[in-house]
């Protein structure tokens, strides 16, 4: 039982290290700084997750079980710099940042349902409130995401015209 756990989480901070090298590389390629700013701060997220579940692979190993701890939650940050309206200007349809976001979403997706698979497949009431706390904070991730997306389809569907003629 508990080298399974201990494996959970050394997958779980490997996905998040995945995430935070991706955003940071993102961070540091983009020339549109509304961009930059979002990706770095998930960047500073998943480093955030990383510590926690760090912290909790060492109490796993060294005490045979997860530390309780309060979880802490998103700043909220990235969220207002999403909601700043500043973003979908600075994005081309086409371009590398839409294709960040393209990626970054199924980056998220991945996240979401790995700790929500993990979170209904425990019976421990402390791993089920590590993974939900988790899956639910990548899920800020996913539907912010996922806004900035469906905006970038409304602007190309706007721009090319797509729109059906009544």
């Amino acid at each position: 039982m508990i080298s399974k756990a201990i494996d959970i989480i050394k997958g779980a901070i490997l996905l998040e290290h995945k995430g935070k090298v991706f955003y940071e590389s993102v961070a540091r390629n983009t020339p549109s700084i509304p961009v930059r700013e979002i990706f770095s701060s998930m960047a500073m997220e998943e480093e955030k997750h990383i510590d926690i579940l760090t912290k909790q692979y060492i109490s796993l190993r060294e005490d045979g079980k997860l530390k309780v701890t309060d979880f802490p939650h998103s700043t909220g940050t990235f969220t207002d710099k999403i909601l700043s309206g500043k973003i979908k200007d600075e994005i081309s349809s086409s371009g590398y940042e839409a294709a960040a976001i393209s990626a970054a979403l199924a980056l998220e997706q991945n996240a979401v349902k790995f700790y929500t698979d993990r979170a209904e497949a425990t019976d421990d009431p402390f791993e089920q409130d590590l993974y939900q706390w988790l899956a639910d904070w990548e899920k800020t991730h996913y539907d912010v995401l996922l806004a900035i997306d469906n905006e970038l389809k409304e602007k190309i569907w706007f721009d090319q015209q797509f729109w059906p003629v009544i």
